[in-house]
C-alpha cells in the first residue's frame, strides 16, 4: 500500500486545478485545507483523509469498479465542507470531537451525496443553517448514528430502499444537549422515489396550533416534530416516528402504548389529523410507532395519544360534522383513512329514510358528501341539503397481509349545518 501526506505550503491550502486520481489502496492524508477547484477532477478509489476544510466546485467521483473510495473527515478543529457543485462519495467517515455548546463539528455549506456507507463516529453534521445537503442515495446505508453524531438538518433519501433517517436536533435552552431522534420510511415502489427528513426539537404548536384537531386526538406532542417530504417520483411510504423519554413529553410516552399514534398536520383543512400506527415499546423509555398503511400526505408529523374507542379496523375514524361554509374544516363529511381500502360504499339517509347521497370508492376522485345530495327521486342534487340529523351507512373491505378480508359495516348519525 502506498501512503502520501500531501502539505499546503504558504497559502495553508492544497489546490487541486488538473486531474487528482486516488488509486487502489493508496492512503492521501491532506493536512491542509482542500479546494477541488472549478477546472479540478478528483477521483478517489482509495483512501482519502482530509484534516481541514474541504470545498468541491469541479468533479468529485469515484469508480465502483476498481475500489468505491473511502473519504475520511478528521479534523483536529471544526470542519466546513463546501463547494458550488455536490461531491459524489462512495463511503465516507465523520469522526471529529469538536461539538461545542454552539457550534457543530461539521458545517455543511455544499451539497455531498453519499452511495455507499456515511460512518457517524464522532461529530453532528450541521446543515439546516448553511445551506447544504446530505444525500443518502439507492442502497446507501449508516452506521454508528447517536447523540453526538448525527445530522443536524435535513437528510435526503433517494430510492426504492427503506431508510432510517440519521437525524437529530439541539436542545435551544437549558444544556443544550443534542439528540438522535431518527424516522424511518419503508421502501417506496420506485427507484425514482425522493424523501426529506428533518428533525426539530421545538414545540410545533406556534407554527401548527393544537387547538386545531381531529376529535380522536386527545394529546399532541409538544416538545418535538418531524418534517417528511415527497420530493420525487409517485410512490408512497409508511412511516415510522420513535419515542424517548429524553426528549419526548412523558404523558406521550406512556401506557397503554396502542394509543400513541402518528398525526399530520394538513395543511388544506389546517388541522392535525390521525395517520394512526402500531407502537412498539423497545424498552421502558424508548419504542417506535409504524403507520399500518401509506400515509395519506406529507409535511409535519409528530407523535399523540388517541381515543382509540372512536377507531375502526384499519384506523378508520368516521367525523360526524358537517359545515360547508368554505373554511377548510369540515367542509365535506370525513372518513380518515378510507382511501386505504377503495372496496368501500357510503350512504347517507335524510331522517325520512331517502337516500341523499351514495356512492364507492369515497374520497378517492372528489366523490365526497359535502351537503349536496347524490341520490334521486326527490332530492334535487344542485341545492344543498336542509340543516339536520342525516343516518349514515359505511361498509368497506379490510384486509392485511397475512390476515383474510372480512367486510366492516359501521352505522351512524352525522350533523349537517348548511345555514
Amino acid at each position: 500500500m502506498f501512503s502520501a501526506v500531501l502539505f499546503a505550503q504558504n497559502t495553508g491550502q492544497t489546490v487541486n486545478q488538473g486531474t487528482l486520481y486516488v488509486s487502489p489502496n493508496t492512503v492521501m492524508t491532506v493536512m491542509s485545507d482542500f479546494d477541488n477547484d472549478d477546472m479540478g477532477e478528483y477521483e478517489n478509489n482509495g483512501e482519502v483523509i482530509f484534516h481541514g476544510n474541504f470545498n468541491n466546485d469541479g468533479i468529485t467521483t469515484f469508480d465502483t469498479n476498481k475500489g468505491n473510495g473511502y473519504t475520511r473527515f478528521e479534523g483536529f478543529l471544526q470542519q466546513n465542507i463546501t463547494g458550488s457543485i455536490p461531491a459524489d462519495f462512495y463511503n465516507v467517515l465523520f469522526d471529529n470531537p469538536n461539538n461545542t455548546a454552539t457550534e457543530a463539528a461539521f458545517r455543511l455549506f455544499g451539497d455531498i451525496s453519499v452511495s455507499g456507507n456515511a460512518d457517524f463516529v464522532n461529530g453532528v453534521v450541521k446543515d439546516d443553517v448553511f445551506g447544504g445537503i446530505i444525500i443518502f442515495e439507492n442502497n446507501a446505508t449508516h452506521s454508528n448514528v447517536n447523540n453526538q453524531s448525527h445530522v443536524d438538518g435535513y437528510a435526503i433519501k433517494n430510492g426504492n430502499t427503506e431508510f432510517v433517517y440519521p437525524i437529530g436536533d439541539q436542545d435551544s435552552i437549558g444544556n443544550k444537549n443534542r439528540y438522535y431522534r431518527y424516522a424511518a420510511i419503508s421502501a417506496p415502489a420506485e427507484e425514482a422515489g425522493s424523501f426529506n427528513g428533518k428533525y426539530y426539537l421545538q414545540n410545533s404548536d406556534e407554527s401548527y396550533p393544537h387547538n386545531l384537531k381531529r376529535g380522536v386526538i386527545e394529546l399532541i406532542d409538544n416538545k418535538e416534530y418531524w418534517k417528511i417530504v415527497k420530493a420525487g417520483g409517485t410512490s408512497d411510504v409508511m412511516l415510522t416516528l420513535t419515542w424517548d423519554t429524553a426528549t419526548t413529553p412523558a404523558e406521550i410516552a406512556a401506557q397503554p402504548y396502542e394509543e400513541i399514534h402518528i398525526l399530520r398536520w394538513d395543511e388544506v383543512e389546517n388541522v392535525w389529523v390521525d395517520e394512526g400506527g402500531v407502537a412498539n415499546a423497545i424498552n421502558a423509555t424508548t419504542g417506535t410507532v409504524t403507520t399500518a398503511v401509506n400515509v395519506s400526505g406529507y409535511g409535519v408529523f409528530t407523535l399523540g395519544r388517541v381515543k382509540t374507542d372512536l377507531i375502526l379496523p384499519g384506523d378508520i375514524v368516521i367525523y360526524n360534522g358537517v359545515t360547508p361554509d368554505g373554511d377548510g374544516q369540515n367542509d365535506y363529511f370525513v372518513i380518515d383513512k378510507i382511501k386505504d381500502f377503495p372496496k368501500n360504499t357510503v350512504e347517507i339517509y335524510n331522517r325520512w329514510g331517502v337516500k341523499v347521497f351514495s356512492t364507492k370508492a369515497y374520497d378517492t376522485s372528489g366523490n365526497v358528501f359535502n351537503g349536496y345530495s347524490g341520490g334521486r327521486v326527490t332530492i334535487t342534487g344542485d341545492k344543498i341539503l336542509p340543516t339536520g340529523t342525516y343516518f349514515y351507512i359505511i361498509e368497506y373491505e379490510y384486509e392485511k397481509p397475512g390476515i383474510p378480508a372480512r367486510k366492516i359495516k359501521k352505522s351512524g348519525y352525522l350533523y349537517l349545518s348548511s345555514d
